[in-house]
């Protein structure tokens, strides 16, 4: 029985046994571990564990026979130890091994030698490896919106465990945010290196280097493979190939890396074809084959999907971008209340906005605001939030009553759209912030939606930052805003920006703000422009995720020469009296060409206010880029333009006004109204 167990293990089983002596020489091998013809064991028998290990081209063979060395002593078996074993001559075999090493006792006296027990688990464990491979890819490839670093990223996957040297090659219009389908045509269009990866560090770069254009020649397996989208493997590379012959550049370049083995699989997603990705072996013995081939299709479906998910990003990114900067104003309006500078910095996906709105009686509005989201989305709420407040700015509202309006009106458009991707179901948010300065009173009135306070800059040096309640963002629960007033110096610089405030010691925080600001004023002689420009640099330069606007605005202040005012008690009387006061000023500052317009203006808006009020009246005349004229009463009733019938027997005073007037309006008090006319100055 003892001689039939032995003849079957070392005849017939069909795992490989290796049998070492009590000094680790190899003297024995069954039939199962002769039969690999390319790892020979004649040439071993008599030989240490050592050197069988080295002529076998094992990575770790001191490591192993340390282990064998101690089954040897202890006697205690050590199973299932994975041995990569290499030939050293072609066909250059790689074999992944799973090897026991067992003590051989003896009866009586000291150990025998050890057994080692083998089994080939190439395949299992190369599947092994194809699979963890698959879970990097997973993992790793699409963490990031940016063409050039999913590229990268794929090749830095595949070296070294998969390639020696990996390329990437995106079409041109790829990187542009286009998608070319697939055509004959395609294989002319030219490509651009976007990713290369070589296991040696030392290597020469790519050509072409990455960034720069890839041209390749016609009938090649690069060319190919854009043509018909399928995949090309070459286990063994002829330098002397008639491909090769017409790309003479490449060729050399093959050749001095020494490449043995390459596939070629093309990038296409959605329908629409993205460029190449190559694999080359240099250092690796084992060529290319169809379980690797498929590997590298299902990598490069797994990165081609990524790459196209960053072209759409791109594309959209890029037009959102020039969209938002299609909508801001092309040029902010010169105004006497205010010197104005404004800087903006597209670098995010957000919609930064600002707008300068010229009021009526010299007044100026400055709003700032910012929308969430990204690309076309954002800019598209951008551009309806600029259009509401600039309707509603019109109406001559106070902040609080407008930002109130504008979030009823946020949160209509939000309920009409249809569900986002977030989880709440819910569009971009908004946030504003609204000033409104008087150049008459020198008063500032401000309300803010979820926006950064104001910064002011007093003359004297002092900075501060404005102390408004915050109110909640546009279209997020219950409108709570109020607004906070406070009388500014002549001079003063109001900072308007989208920046968001963090916490004290942040880089972002109102210490760190206030203390940038301050430091940029101190220099002499800056231009207002200058001062903006500078202060964009420092919040542009912190990685910044963000679009950045900046608006600045320099207070000014009419000179008391510039106005006019009268209290008049509500009789009939009053009107030719008012007419009088009007006519004087006019006579004193040299517009007597306006007194017979101005005359009209004064008697209908006095006569009305007197008829529809009851208490003082206010007459207040503006010399200003325009001339003004203000009436004011404690009546909260608007008057309404009527086109008055041939029979009618009156109506027709706002209408006349409406006619012979640069433009009029109606504005709200806290107590009663304002009726405002404007004419051109001669």
């Amino acid at each position: 029985m003892d001689d039939a167990v032995l003849a079957a293990l070392f005849s017939e089983a069909h795992v490989g046994l290796h049998v070492l002596d009590a000094d680790l020489r190899l003297v024995r091998y069954n039939s199962a571990a002769r039969h690999i013809q390319a790892f020979p064991l004649e040439e071993f028998v008599g030989r240490p564990l050592i050197d069988v290990l080295r002529g076998l081209d094992v990575a770790e063979a001191d490591a192993i026979e340390k282990v064998v060395r101690g089954v040897l002593d202890t006697g205690r078996p050590i199973r299932d130890v994975l041995v990569t074993v290499r030939s050293r001559h072609e066909p250059f075999a790689r074999v992944t091994a799973s090897v026991s090493w067992y003590r051989l006792e003896s009866p009586q006296g000291p150990p025998l030698g050890v057994a080692g027990a083998i089994i080939d688990v190439t395949d299992r464990y190369q599947a092994q490896e194809r699979l963890a491979l698959l879970d990097r890819a997973a993992a790793q490839i699409g963490h990031t919106l940016d063409l050039f670093r999913t590229a990268q990223d794929l090749a830095d996957i595949a070296v070294p465990g998969f390639a020696d040297t990996v390329t990437v090659d995106l079409l041109d219009l790829v990187l542009r945010g286009e998608a070319p389908a697939p055509a004959r045509l395609i294989e002319n269009l030219p490509l651009r290196r976007a990713a290369w990866r070589a296991l040696d560090d030392t290597e020469e770069p790519s050509t072409p280097p990455v960034g720069e254009a890839n041209v390749f020649p016609a009938d090649t397996p690069y060319r190919h493979g854009l043509a018909d989208l399928q995949p090309r493997l070459i286990s063994r590379l002829d330098p002397d190939s008639g491909w090769l012959a017409g790309d003479p550049v490449r060729a050399r370049a093959l050749r001095k890396a020494g490449v043995h083995s390459m596939m070629v699989v093309p990038l296409s997603a959605r329908g629409a074809v993205l460029g190449l990705v190559c694999f080359y072996r240099v250092q690796c013995p084992d060529p290319y084959g169809d379980d690797d081939l498929a590997l590298a299709v299902q990598l490069a479906a797994r990165t081609a999907v990524c790459l196209d998910n960053a072209r759409l990003y791109s594309r959209e990114h890029s037009a959102g971008q020039l969209l938002q900067l299609s909508l801001r104003p092309p040029e902010v309006p010169a105004h006497t209340a205010v010197e104005i500078a404004h800087s903006y910095h597209p670098s995010g996906p957000s919609g930064a906005w600002f707008d300068v709105i010229p009021l009526s009686g010299a007044r100026i509005a400055l709003a700032a605001g910012d929308t969430t989201g990204r690309g076309i989305r954002a800019a598209a709420a951008m551009g309806e939030v600029r259009a509401a407040i600039a309707a509603l700015a019109a109406l001559d509202l106070q902040p609080d009553e407008l930002l109130e309006r504008l979030h009823e009106l946020v949160t209509r458009l939000r309920s009409q759209q249809p569900r986002s991707d977030g989880a709440d179901g819910r569009s971009e948010g908004a946030s504003c912030l609204y000033v409104v300065y008087d150049p008459t009173t020198r008063q500032c009135s401000m309300a803010r939606a979820g926006h950064p306070p104001p910064v002011f800059a007093f003359p004297d040096g002092a900075v501060q930052l404005a102390d408004i309640p915050q109110g909640p963002p546009l279209g997020e629960g219950l409108p709570a805003y109020r607004t906070v007033q406070q009388e500014l110096p002549e001079g003063t610089l109001v900072v308007l920006d989208n920046t968001v405030l963090a916490p004290a010691g942040s880089p972002h925080s109102s210490g760190e703000r206030l203390h940038r600001i301050r430091a940029a004023l101190a220099s002499d002689g800056s231009s207002l422009q200058h001062v903006c420009d500078a202060l964009l640099d420092l919040w542009t330069h912190e990685d910044h995720q963000d679009n950045v606007g900046l608006l600045l605005a320099r207070t000014r202040a009419l000179h008391p020469g510039q106005l006019a005012s009268w209290t008049l008690p509500a009789a009939p009387e009053v009107v030719a009296q008012a007419r009088g006061l009007a006519a004087g000023q006019l006579d004193t500052w040299g517009l007597g060409d306006l007194e017979y317009t101005t005359a009209l203006v004064v008697s209908e808006l006095v006569t009305n206010a007197i008829r529809y009020s009851h208490g003082p009246i206010g007459l207040r005349l503006i010399r200003d880029r325009s001339l003004i004229c203000e009436v004011s009463d404690t009546s909260s009733t608007s008057p309404q333009l009527r086109h008055a019938a041939d029979t009618d027997e009156g109506g027709r005073g706002l209408y006349l006004i409406a006619q012979m007037t640069q433009r009029w309006g109606t504005r709200p008090g806290r107590r009663g109204k304002t009726i405002w006319a404007e004419q051109e100055l001669p």
